[in-house]
């Protein structure tokens, strides 16, 4: 009786410690921990820890994605995509967008769906590719329209608004931005972003006194200035009215407002180039050439800027790299830790059958050797089983050395585009002060009594000595070459009819400079630039429908 008693005791903890066993991973795969992940991982991206942020959402996104929570995988796959657009790696942001696009139409409803689309159409509209951010944009606001989503029609509204005024077509435009305004009564904020846009529809559309008065009413009435740029925006209308209308000292003075605001790098570009343009339209080109110098300033500290940003999201790469590793480690491990759990339950069970055996029959010894043997055969599987662990560690090694192969061949990547990014703004840099001095030596040229007047003469030859010659193109080819080793030289073998013009100007398209640049720094019309495009692709005898920038990219 008391042997029975023993043993139902032991059972009953044995049973125990299997419900702890089971128990606790089921805990940490709910829902609710799915959920607490993904909010973590969205706080610390508002954070700017993008690289937590990044590994939060990925194991939220595994776990989604392992027990079919088609939400919560929608959810995290979605923000990381919204991760890597703030740290401007756009093509890792649009799989992600295009991922959870897909889990939203084949497995959630469409509001999930016209949430993804509006993010992929304001990823392309900052890639400036305005067709395609236009087709996401109307399938977001098709969609809201559906499902009468007032706010939602609203928002999308105005982004097509927006982009119709990027895209310079005013009419459409308008009768966008008008649309959206009941919709956005209700959000303060919003309704005032639309606003904005309806101001600088004004100016599109030939009224800058009419846009000036409206941005100048919206700015002294503004909620928050600082939500969206909103502050900015408003100021580079009032700015833009008053070039267009040739006030230039009242330009300058909404110019310099603009930059006492302390407003981000793109604004504060756009601000040095308005001022530029107003104090050489005012005469007074000192200060015109010294904003010209500032525009290249803030385009040099944007290419560091966004340097230093693609360097982090690099980190955050390899950082998320090594901790997938580190998971489906931690998996087998896990696993194999199951394994062993269970090989000590048959074990625990075996001796129990073994004290069972004595009590009830004779024959314990022959039992006993015949557990034994199978004991020395579970040893024998645990044995093997730590040398399959040994061999995964040593992958995991192999896969962590191919990872920084990977990180290196990136990093120099990364470098050859930042010396061709300074090579262009140097070249555009030059092209525009030259320019900028040509006008000036012009418009000195015209004063009747230079001639007579050794001071300004004097000027005039100094400022002659600031126009560079072509042992500029001379420095800028050695250090094209230094940069993109052997370009050139491959070039010249694969087209030997080529120009050292046609070269000259190849080498503005092969470090992706647009047609404007390129017309600036030749000193020619877009639609002359567009035409020796197009004769020096008919030169190298390129078929219609290959883009001479991929094709110079392959050689």
């Amino acid at each position: 009786m008391i042997t029975h008693k023993k043993h139902t005791r032991s059972k009953a903890a044995f049973m125990a410690l299997l419900c702890l066993f089971f128990c606790v991973p089921a805990m940490a795969n709910t829902i609710a921990h799915c959920d607490e992940l993904i909010k973590k991982g969205i706080d610390a991206m508002w954070n700017k820890d993008h690289v937590k942020s990044l590994e939060l959402l990925t194991e939220a996104r595994n776990l989604a994605e392992k027990n079919h929570w088609y939400k919560q995988q929608f959810l995290a796959t979605n923000n990381i995509g919204a991760n890597y657009y703030t740290i401007l790696e756009y093509g890792e942001a649009l799989h992600y967008y295009l991922e959870s696009y897909n889990i939203a139409v084949k497995e959630l409803d469409p509001k999930h769906e016209m949430v993804v689309l509006n993010n992929i159409a304001i990823l392309y509209s900052k890639e400036k590719k305005y067709d395609k951010a236009r087709e996401y944009f109307k399938k977001a606001y098709d969609i809201a329209r559906e499902n009468k989503d007032n706010f939602k029609i609203g928002m999308y509204a105005m982004n097509l608004g927006n982009l119709a005024n990027e895209m310079n077509n005013p009419k459409e435009a308008r009768a966008y931005i008008l649309e959206s305004f009941p919709y956005l009564k209700a959000d303060p904020q919003m309704h005032m972003l639309a606003q904005v846009g309806l101001a600088d529809n004004d100016l599109l559309q030939g009224n800058p006194r009419q846009a000036r008065e409206k941005a100048i009413n919206l700015y002294n009435t503004a909620p928050n200035l600082n939500f969206n740029e909103t502050g900015s925006s408003l100021l580079l209308i009032v700015t833009k009215s008053y070039l267009r209308e040739g006030n230039y000292p009242k330009a300058i003075e909404s110019g310099q407002k603009l930059l006492d605001t302390k407003p981000n790098l793109d604004s504060r570009k756009t601000a040095f180039d308005l001022l530029a343009q107003a104090y050489t339209k005012n005469g007074n080109y000192t200060e015109a050439l010294k904003y010209k110098d500032s525009v290249v300033s803030a385009i040099e500290e944007l290419e560091e800027t966004k340097n230093k940003i693609l360097l982090n999201s690099n980190e955050a790469r390899f950082r998320i790299q090594d901790y997938k590793n580190q998971l489906a480690i931690n998996e087998e491990k896990s696993a194999a830790e199951r394994n062993l759990f269970y090989y000590i339950i048959a074990v625990i069970i075996a001796v129990v059958t073994i004290i069972i055996l004595v009590l009830r029959s004779v024959s314990v010894k022959l039992r006993q050797k015949k557990l034994i043997a199978e004991q020395n055969e579970r040893v024998i599987a645990l044995e093997l089983e730590k040398e399959k662990n040994d061999n995964l560690l040593l992958e995991k090694q192999i896969r962590e050395k191919e990872t920084q192969a990977l990180l290196e061949q990136e990093k120099l990547k990364n470098e050859i585009e930042a010396r061709n990014r300074k090579l262009s703004a140097k070249a555009l840099y030059l092209s525009g002060r030259n320019g900028l001095i040509e006008e000036v030596i012009a418009s000195l040229s015209q004063i009747p009594a230079l001639s007579g007047n050794k001071s300004l003469s004097g000027h005039i030859k100094t400022l002659k000595d600031h126009l560079k010659t072509d042992h500029e193109w001379d420095s800028f080819i050695t250090h094209f070459e230094e940069v993109n080793h052997g370009f050139l030289n491959r070039l010249k073998n694969l087209h030997p009819s080529l120009t050292a013009n046609d070269i000259r100007f190849i080498s503005y398209i092969y470090m992706n400079l647009s047609t404007k640049e390129i017309s600036s720094m030749l000193n020619i019309t877009a639609e002359a630039c567009r035409k020796r495009k197009e004769r020096i692709a008919a030169k190298m005898e390129l078929p219609e429908d290959v883009s001479l920038y991929d094709y110079l990219s392959a050689i």
